[in-house]
Protein backbone atom coordinates (compact mmCIF):
# COMPACT_ATOMS: atom_id res chain seq x y z
CA UNK A 1 0.00 0.00 0.00
CA UNK A 2 1.32 3.45 -0.92
CA UNK A 3 2.59 5.55 1.99
CA UNK A 4 2.32 9.36 2.00
CA UNK A 5 4.47 11.19 4.58
CA UNK A 6 5.10 14.83 5.49
CA UNK A 7 8.76 15.88 5.55
CA UNK A 8 8.86 19.01 7.67
CA UNK A 9 7.04 22.02 6.21
CA UNK A 10 8.22 21.78 2.59
CA UNK A 11 8.43 18.11 1.58
CA UNK A 12 6.13 15.18 0.86
CA UNK A 13 7.55 11.69 0.55
CA UNK A 14 5.61 8.98 -1.30
CA UNK A 15 6.64 5.33 -1.00
CA UNK A 16 4.97 3.23 -3.69
CA UNK A 17 6.47 -0.07 -2.57
CA UNK A 18 8.69 -1.35 0.24
CA UNK A 19 10.72 -3.39 -2.23
CA UNK A 20 12.34 -2.31 -5.46
CA UNK A 21 10.76 -3.76 -8.60
CA UNK A 22 10.83 -2.59 -12.18
CA UNK A 23 7.07 -2.04 -11.95
CA UNK A 24 7.35 0.28 -8.94
CA UNK A 25 10.16 2.25 -10.59
CA UNK A 26 8.18 2.65 -13.81
CA UNK A 27 5.19 3.80 -11.75
CA UNK A 28 7.24 6.44 -9.92
CA UNK A 29 8.63 7.66 -13.25
CA UNK A 30 5.16 7.89 -14.82
CA UNK A 31 3.69 9.86 -11.90
CA UNK A 32 6.60 12.29 -11.59
CA UNK A 33 6.66 12.95 -15.35
CA UNK A 34 2.92 13.64 -15.30
CA UNK A 35 3.38 15.96 -12.31
CA UNK A 36 6.11 17.92 -14.12
CA UNK A 37 3.86 18.28 -17.12
CA UNK A 38 1.04 19.81 -15.06
CA UNK A 39 3.32 22.64 -13.78
CA UNK A 40 1.33 23.07 -10.56
CA UNK A 41 1.95 26.31 -8.63
CA UNK A 42 4.22 25.94 -5.60
CA UNK A 43 6.16 22.86 -6.76
CA UNK A 44 9.90 23.55 -6.33
CA UNK A 45 11.44 20.16 -7.07
CA UNK A 46 10.43 16.61 -7.99
CA UNK A 47 12.84 13.83 -7.07
CA UNK A 48 11.97 10.29 -8.25
CA UNK A 49 13.56 7.37 -6.40
CA UNK A 50 13.87 3.63 -6.81
CA UNK A 51 10.36 2.81 -5.59
CA UNK A 52 9.31 6.22 -4.30
CA UNK A 53 9.48 9.93 -4.97
CA UNK A 54 9.74 13.18 -3.04
CA UNK A 55 8.22 16.59 -3.71
CA UNK A 56 9.48 19.93 -2.43
CA UNK A 57 6.81 22.62 -2.41
CA UNK A 58 6.07 26.13 -1.13
CA UNK A 59 3.37 25.74 1.57
CA UNK A 60 2.19 29.33 1.10
CA UNK A 61 1.31 28.48 -2.53
CA UNK A 62 -0.08 24.95 -2.19
CA UNK A 63 -1.30 23.24 0.99
CA UNK A 64 0.31 19.83 1.62
CA UNK A 65 -3.06 18.15 2.14
CA UNK A 66 -4.24 19.49 -1.21
CA UNK A 67 -1.05 18.27 -2.87
CA UNK A 68 -1.44 14.80 -1.37
CA UNK A 69 -5.01 14.68 -2.65
CA UNK A 70 -3.72 15.46 -6.16
CA UNK A 71 -0.98 12.83 -5.89
CA UNK A 72 -3.42 10.14 -4.74
CA UNK A 73 -5.68 10.87 -7.69
CA UNK A 74 -2.70 10.71 -10.04
CA UNK A 75 -1.74 7.34 -8.60
CA UNK A 76 -5.17 6.02 -9.62
CA UNK A 77 -5.24 7.64 -13.06
CA UNK A 78 -1.66 7.50 -14.40
CA UNK A 79 -0.71 4.24 -16.09
CA UNK A 80 2.94 3.34 -16.50
CA UNK A 81 1.96 0.52 -18.85
CA UNK A 82 1.08 2.92 -21.64
CA UNK A 83 4.06 5.26 -21.42
CA UNK A 84 7.03 5.29 -23.78
CA UNK A 85 10.42 5.92 -22.19
CA UNK A 86 12.95 7.95 -24.16
CA UNK A 87 16.29 6.56 -23.11
CA UNK A 88 19.95 6.07 -23.93
CA UNK A 89 21.80 2.75 -24.11
CA UNK A 90 25.35 3.23 -22.82
CA UNK A 91 28.41 0.99 -23.00
CA UNK A 92 30.13 1.25 -19.60
CA UNK A 93 33.57 -0.45 -19.51
CA UNK A 94 34.48 -2.03 -16.14
CA UNK A 95 37.87 -3.44 -15.14
CA UNK A 96 36.71 -6.21 -12.79
CA UNK A 97 38.98 -7.48 -10.00
CA UNK A 98 41.36 -4.57 -10.59
CA UNK A 99 44.39 -3.97 -8.33
CA UNK A 100 43.16 -0.65 -6.85
CA UNK A 101 39.80 -1.70 -5.44
CA UNK A 102 41.38 -5.03 -4.47
CA UNK A 103 43.92 -3.20 -2.33
CA UNK A 104 41.15 -1.19 -0.67
CA UNK A 105 38.83 -4.12 0.05
CA UNK A 106 41.70 -6.13 1.55
CA UNK A 107 42.55 -3.16 3.77
CA UNK A 108 39.02 -3.25 5.21
CA UNK A 109 38.50 -7.00 5.67
CA UNK A 110 37.69 -6.42 9.32
CA UNK A 111 34.58 -4.50 8.22
CA UNK A 112 33.31 -7.36 6.07
CA UNK A 113 31.00 -10.34 6.62
CA UNK A 114 33.75 -12.72 5.44
CA UNK A 115 37.24 -11.43 6.29
CA UNK A 116 38.81 -14.52 4.67
CA UNK A 117 37.33 -13.86 1.22
CA UNK A 118 37.32 -11.11 -1.40
CA UNK A 119 34.13 -9.20 -2.21
CA UNK A 120 33.79 -10.92 -5.61
CA UNK A 121 34.34 -14.41 -4.23
CA UNK A 122 31.92 -13.77 -1.36
CA UNK A 123 29.24 -12.38 -3.69
CA UNK A 124 29.65 -15.31 -6.10
CA UNK A 125 29.26 -17.84 -3.31
CA UNK A 126 26.13 -16.38 -1.69
CA UNK A 127 24.48 -15.99 -5.12
CA UNK A 128 25.09 -19.62 -6.06
CA UNK A 129 27.90 -19.16 -8.58
CA UNK A 130 30.89 -21.50 -8.64
CA UNK A 131 33.40 -18.75 -9.37
CA UNK A 132 33.84 -15.00 -9.59
CA UNK A 133 34.12 -15.38 -13.36
CA UNK A 134 30.58 -16.79 -13.47
CA UNK A 135 29.35 -13.87 -11.35
CA UNK A 136 31.01 -11.34 -13.66
CA UNK A 137 29.37 -13.02 -16.66
CA UNK A 138 25.95 -12.74 -14.97
CA UNK A 139 26.57 -9.06 -14.24
CA UNK A 140 27.53 -8.29 -17.84
CA UNK A 141 25.04 -10.58 -19.65
CA UNK A 142 22.02 -8.29 -19.17
CA UNK A 143 21.72 -4.48 -19.08
CA UNK A 144 20.75 -2.31 -16.11
CA UNK A 145 18.14 0.39 -15.68
CA UNK A 146 19.44 3.57 -14.06
CA UNK A 147 16.57 3.70 -11.60
CA UNK A 148 17.74 6.66 -9.53
CA UNK A 149 20.53 9.23 -9.18
CA UNK A 150 21.66 10.00 -5.66
CA UNK A 151 23.73 9.47 -2.50
CA UNK A 152 26.37 11.78 -3.99
CA UNK A 153 26.00 13.86 -7.19
CA UNK A 154 25.89 11.69 -10.29
CA UNK A 155 25.93 8.28 -8.60
CA UNK A 156 23.70 5.92 -10.65
CA UNK A 157 21.66 3.29 -8.86
CA UNK A 158 21.34 0.51 -11.43
CA UNK A 159 18.86 -2.37 -11.31
CA UNK A 160 19.43 -5.29 -13.67
CA UNK A 161 16.63 -5.83 -16.18
CA UNK A 162 16.13 -9.53 -15.48
CA UNK A 163 13.36 -11.50 -13.72
CA UNK A 164 13.31 -11.06 -9.95
CA UNK A 165 14.52 -14.60 -9.27
CA UNK A 166 17.69 -13.87 -11.24
CA UNK A 167 18.60 -10.65 -9.46
CA UNK A 168 22.08 -10.61 -7.95
CA UNK A 169 21.89 -9.48 -4.32
CA UNK A 170 24.58 -8.80 -1.75
CA UNK A 171 24.58 -7.11 1.68
CA UNK A 172 26.54 -3.98 2.42
CA UNK A 173 29.63 -4.23 4.61
CA UNK A 174 28.98 -4.84 8.31
CA UNK A 175 30.73 -1.50 8.94
CA UNK A 176 31.34 1.06 6.17
CA UNK A 177 34.80 1.69 4.78
CA UNK A 178 36.30 5.09 5.44
CA UNK A 179 37.68 5.10 1.89
CA UNK A 180 36.38 4.08 -1.53
CA UNK A 181 38.29 4.95 -4.73
CA UNK A 182 36.87 7.24 -7.39
CA UNK A 183 35.04 5.27 -10.10
CA UNK A 184 34.83 2.12 -7.97
CA UNK A 185 32.17 -0.29 -9.26
CA UNK A 186 30.17 -1.56 -6.30
CA UNK A 187 27.16 -3.69 -5.52
CA UNK A 188 24.75 -3.43 -2.58
CA UNK A 189 21.35 -5.06 -2.23
CA UNK A 190 20.21 -5.55 -5.83
CA UNK A 191 21.90 -2.35 -7.06
CA UNK A 192 25.09 -1.79 -9.02
CA UNK A 193 26.71 1.63 -8.59
CA UNK A 194 29.75 3.61 -9.67
CA UNK A 195 31.19 5.94 -7.03
CA UNK A 196 31.71 9.33 -8.77
CA UNK A 197 34.38 10.52 -6.33
CA UNK A 198 36.45 8.99 -3.56
CA UNK A 199 34.95 8.82 -0.10
CA UNK A 200 33.41 6.46 2.42
CA UNK A 201 31.22 3.57 1.32
CA UNK A 202 29.73 0.22 2.26
CA UNK A 203 28.95 -1.56 -1.02
CA UNK A 204 30.87 -4.66 -2.09
CA UNK A 205 33.71 -3.67 -4.46
CA UNK A 206 33.91 -5.59 -7.75
CA UNK A 207 36.07 -3.38 -9.97
CA UNK A 208 36.71 0.06 -11.43
CA UNK A 209 34.97 1.99 -14.21
CA UNK A 210 37.45 3.14 -16.84
CA UNK A 211 35.56 6.34 -17.65
CA UNK A 212 34.23 9.02 -15.29
CA UNK A 213 30.57 9.59 -14.50
CA UNK A 214 31.37 12.93 -12.81
CA UNK A 215 33.73 15.49 -14.28
CA UNK A 216 33.92 18.88 -12.62
CA UNK A 217 36.37 20.18 -15.23
CA UNK A 218 34.03 19.15 -18.09
CA UNK A 219 36.97 18.21 -20.33
CA UNK A 220 35.29 15.40 -22.26
CA UNK A 221 32.41 15.71 -24.71
CA UNK A 222 29.84 13.85 -22.60
CA UNK A 223 30.22 16.47 -19.85
CA UNK A 224 29.95 19.67 -21.91
CA UNK A 225 26.41 20.37 -20.70
CA UNK A 226 26.51 18.76 -17.26
CA UNK A 227 29.20 17.74 -14.79
CA UNK A 228 27.34 14.45 -14.19
CA UNK A 229 26.76 11.86 -16.90
CA UNK A 230 24.01 9.40 -15.84
CA UNK A 231 20.31 10.17 -16.26
CA UNK A 232 17.41 8.37 -14.66
CA UNK A 233 15.99 6.00 -17.26
CA UNK A 234 19.34 5.33 -18.97
CA UNK A 235 20.17 1.71 -19.75
CA UNK A 236 23.75 0.78 -18.84
CA UNK A 237 25.46 -2.27 -20.25
CA UNK A 238 28.46 -3.03 -18.05
CA UNK A 239 31.21 -4.57 -20.21
CA UNK A 240 34.19 -6.41 -18.77
CA UNK A 241 37.57 -5.14 -20.00
CA UNK A 242 41.22 -5.94 -19.31
CA UNK A 243 44.13 -3.77 -18.20
CA UNK A 244 45.21 -2.85 -21.74
CA UNK A 245 41.83 -1.40 -22.76
CA UNK A 246 41.49 0.23 -19.35
CA UNK A 247 44.79 2.08 -19.84
CA UNK A 248 43.79 3.15 -23.37
CA UNK A 249 40.52 4.62 -22.09
CA UNK A 250 42.27 6.41 -19.22
CA UNK A 251 44.67 8.04 -21.71
CA UNK A 252 41.74 9.32 -23.77
CA UNK A 253 39.98 10.62 -20.64
CA UNK A 254 43.05 12.51 -19.46
CA UNK A 255 43.49 14.02 -22.94
CA UNK A 256 39.85 15.11 -23.08
CA UNK A 257 39.21 12.79 -26.05
CA UNK A 258 36.95 10.16 -24.51
CA UNK A 259 33.33 9.69 -25.56
CA UNK A 260 30.88 7.05 -24.32
CA UNK A 261 29.32 4.71 -26.87
CA UNK A 262 25.67 5.78 -26.72
CA UNK A 263 22.58 4.88 -28.74
CA UNK A 264 19.27 6.68 -28.36
CA UNK A 265 16.49 4.21 -27.57
CA UNK A 266 12.79 4.24 -26.79
CA UNK A 267 10.81 1.42 -25.24
CA UNK A 268 7.69 0.59 -23.29
CA UNK A 269 7.88 -0.96 -19.79
CA UNK A 270 5.86 -3.91 -21.01
CA UNK A 271 8.69 -4.74 -23.45
CA UNK A 272 10.95 -5.39 -20.45
CA UNK A 273 8.44 -7.24 -18.28
CA UNK A 274 6.95 -9.55 -20.92
CA UNK A 275 10.26 -10.95 -22.20
CA UNK A 276 13.32 -9.57 -20.36
CA UNK A 277 15.75 -11.90 -22.15
CA UNK A 278 14.57 -10.79 -25.60
CA UNK A 279 14.71 -7.17 -24.42
CA UNK A 280 18.30 -7.58 -23.22
CA UNK A 281 19.36 -9.15 -26.50
CA UNK A 282 17.72 -6.32 -28.43
CA UNK A 283 19.43 -3.67 -26.28
CA UNK A 284 22.89 -5.19 -26.72
CA UNK A 285 22.36 -5.74 -30.45
CA UNK A 286 21.31 -2.11 -30.95
CA UNK A 287 24.23 -0.81 -28.88
CA UNK A 288 26.97 -2.58 -30.80
CA UNK A 289 25.58 -2.88 -34.33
Amino acid sequence: MTRYEYGGDEFIFVELSEEMTLQSNFKAKAITEELRGRELPGIVDICPGNASYMIRFVPEEIHPDELIKILKKMEEEVSWKEMTIQSRIVDVPIFFDDPWTHEVLMRFRGNHQDPESTDLDYAARINGYDSKEELIKAITDAPYLVSMIGFVPGLPWCYQMVPQDRQIEVPKYVRPRTFTPERAFGFGGAFAVIYPVEGAGGYQLFGTAAAPIFENEQKNKDFKDDITFPRQGDIFRYRSIGREEYDEIREKVEAGQFEYLIKDFSYKPQDVLEDPDAFSEDVIRRLYK
